[in-house]
C-alpha cells in the first residue's frame, strides 16, 4: 500500500476528496507474497493454483502447517480493490503472531480473478467520478464465486473450477471471501452463523468510524446474528428478489459446506454513510420503493437509449466491458418488479437507504463501462454518457454525505473481522 501523506481535503459540498493512497496491483501484490514467501520459507509457500480464462496465474500463498486450514479469497470482484490489501496484512500477522498459526494454517488466494482486476482501472480514487470512469465488474457468468449460481458445471471458468479445487484440498472449516462497496457501510454474511462475531465486529466498526450496515440489500430477508452479520437461509429457501439470477445460496461460498465448513463474507466501503445504520422504522416503506423503483427504470433507460444509438456503430463481438454493461441493465426490469412488491412490516430507514444506494449503483455502473467502450471507439455518444456518469456520481456522494475511509483503516476492519471468525468459528467447532 502507498500512502502520499497529504492531508485529506473536501469540495465545497463536504465531499471528501481524498484519498492520496494507492491499492496494489495484482502484480505487486504476488510481488509482496513472493518476498514473504522467500523471508519465511519455514513457514511460507507461495505456489500456482490454476490459470484464468486469458492465462493469468492464479496464487496461493500458504502459512503455517496446521491441519486445520482458513482459506482467504481475494478480488473475487474487480472493483473491490481493498481485499488485495487486507490480504497481504493478514499473511503478514499470521507471521508475526505464532498464536494465530498455533491450530491453524492460514491459506491465502492472492485474487480469484486476475482478468477482470487488469480491467479495473481506478487504483487511486479520488471521488466516485474518478473510481467510476475505470470501473469494471464483470457479468454473472464471468464471476468466479458466482458463476456456479447461474452456469452449468461444465460450463464454468477455469478461475471457478480453481477455487473450488482449493477448497477441496484445504477442507477449510473457515473460507473467508473479502468484499467491498463503493459507498455505504460494513457487514457481513455468513452461510452460517458464528456466535460471538457480532460484538467484535461491532467493536471494531466504531473504534474506526466506520459504519455498520445494519440491513444491507444484499442480505434482505436473511437473519441477523447481530448488527451487520447476516445469515443466509438455507438453499430452497423463498429468496428476497425472486428476479435476480445469480443465488448466494449456489455460489462457491456453500462449497466449503461438503467439509463441514462455512464461509463468512466480510464487506468494507471506501466511502462511508451513515445514512445506512438508521434502525428506525421507514414511515412510508411502500411508497418510497415504488419511487426508487421508478428512477431506477428511467435512469437505465437512459443508459438503453445510448447504449441502443451507438450500437451499430460498434464493431465485433462483444467484450467484457459491454457484456457486463448489458448484464447489469438486463438485471433491471426484474429488479424493479421485487421493489413494488409489498416490503415487510419492518422495514428500516437503513433498509430503504440501502436498496436507494443499490438502485443508484446499477445504472450507474453500466453506463461507466458503456462509457469506456463509447470512448475506445471514439463514438459520438460517449460525452452525452460522460454527463451522466458525472451527474450520478456526484449525486450519489451528496445523497449519502459521502465521507472516505482511510484505507489503513479499512484493512484493519476486515482485517479483525477475518481473525474474529477465524477464532469463534473455531471455538464453536471444538
Amino acid at each position: 500500500m502507498e500512502y502520499c501523506g497529504k492531508r485529506r481535503r473536501a469540495d465545497k459540498s463536504g465531499v471528501s476528496h481524498l484519498p492520496e493512497l494507492r491499492y496494489p496491483s495484482v502484480t505487486e501484490i504476488v510481488s509482496s507474497a513472493r518476498a514473504l514467501a522467500a523471508h519465511r520459507p519455514g513457514l511460507c509457500v507461495l505456489r500456482e493454483v490454476g490459470v484464468s480464462r486469458a492465462g493469468r496465474p492464479l496464487h496461493l500463498l500458504s502459512v503455517g502447517h496446521a491441519r486445520r486450514a482458513v482459506l482467504v479469497v481475494a478480488g473475487a470482484h474487480a472493483n473491490e480493490p481493498t481485499g488485495g490489501s487486507t490480504l497481504l496484512s493478514l499473511a503478514e500477522r499470521t507471521l508475526r503472531e505464532r498464536k494465530l498459526r498455533a491450530e491453524t494454517s492460514w491459506h491465502f488466494l492472492l485474487c480469484a480473478d486476475p482478468d477482470g482486476a487488469s480491467l479495473h482501472v481506478t487504483p487511486a480514487p479520488r471521488t466516485l467520478l474518478d473510481y467510476h470512469l475505470g470501473f469494471f465488474r464483470p457479468a454473472g457468468p464471468e464471476q468466479p464465486e458466482w458463476s456456479p449460481s447461474v452456469l452449468p458445471p461444465d460450463l464454468l471458468p477455469p478461475e471457478t473450477r480453481a477455487l473450488t479445487r482449493v477448497i477441496d484440498e484445504l477442507r477449510p472449516y473457515l473460507q473467508v471471501t473479502l468484499h467491498g462497496t463503493d459507498l455505504g457501510g460494513s457487514w457481513v454474511q455468513l452461510t452460517k452463523d458464528i456466535p460471538g462475531l457480532a460484538e467484535p465486529f461491532a467493536k471494531s466498526a466504531a473504534e474506526l468510524h466506520i459504519p455498520v450496515e445494519t440491513a444491507a440489500s444484499d442480505a434482505a430477508g436473511w437473519p441477523a446474528s447481530g448488527p451487520g452479520v447476516h445469515v443466509m437461509p438455507a438453499p430452497g429457501s423463498d429468496a428476497a428478489y425472486p428476479s435476480m439470477p445469480d443465488d448466494a445460496r449456489h455460489s462457491t461460498w456453500y462449497h466449503a459446506h461438503r467439509y463441514g465448513g462455512l464461509t463468512a463474507v466480510v464487506e468494507v466501503p471506501m466511502w462511508a454513510s451513515d445514512l445506512v445504520d438508521d434502525p428506525a422504522p421507514h414511515p412510508a416503506p411502500a411508497a418510497a420503493m415504488r419511487r426508487l423503483a421508478r428512477r431506477l427504470v428511467r435512469d437505465a433507460f437512459q443508459v438503453e437509449a445510448v447504449l441502443t444509438e451507438a450500437l451499430p456503430r460498434l464493431s465485433g463481438p462483444d467484450g467484457p466491458l459491454l457484456r457486463a454493461a448489458k448484464w447489469a441493465l438486463d438485471l433491471v426490469p426484474g429488479l424493479a418488479d421485487d421493489w413494488i412488491q409489498t416490503p415487510p412490516p419492518d422495514t428500516t430507514m437503513a433498509y430503504v437507504g440501502s436498496v436507494d444506494a443499490f438502485g443508484r449503483r446499477l445504472p450507474l455502473r453500466a453506463a461507466a463501462m458503456l462509457l469506456r467502450v463509447l470512448q475506445e471507439a471514439d463514438d459520438r455518444e460517449a460525452q452525452r454518457l460522460e454527463a451522466l456518469v458525472a451527474a450520478w456520481s456526484d449525486a450519489f456522494a451528496e445523497r449519502f454525505r459521502a465521507r472516505w475511509v482511510p484505507l489503513e483503516h479499512q484493512v484493519e476492519h476486515q482485517a479483525r473481522t477475518v481473525v474474529a471468525a477465524a477464532h469463534h468459528a473455531r471455538e464453536n467447532a471444538a
